[in-house]
């Protein structure tokens, strides 16, 4: 590994160029979790009502009135993909 030198750099200035760096990486990281491909995560009723801090007969009513799409495999197993939960906050932000 090689020597690194810095030449007329005060430690405030080297303190505030990894500041920086490391502020364009969360930004970059942020973006990418954002990305509506990222939010496809499939989540269980419970984790939903805790998410929207809900009960969950709320979550039932907002299903049957279709501001929620709930999927299921079988039986009364109900599942959420978290993209569609995010979208319907954005809609009610309106």
């Amino acid at each position: 590994m090689g020597t690194l030198q810095f030449i007329q750099t005060t430690p405030e200035q080297l303190s505030e160029l990894i500041q920086m760096g490391v502020k364009k990486e969360l930004q970059a990281l942020k973006k990418e979790l954002l990305h509506e491909n990222a939010n496809d995560e499939i989540l269980t009723r419970d984790e939903v009502c805790k998410i929207l801090s809900i009960d969950p007969s709320t979550l039932w009513h907002w299903q049957n009135k279709n501001k929620i799409k709930a999927y299921g495999i079988s039986g009364s197993r109900r599942y959420y993909k978290r993209s569609e939960i995010m979208e319907a906050l954005k809609l009610l932000k309106k």
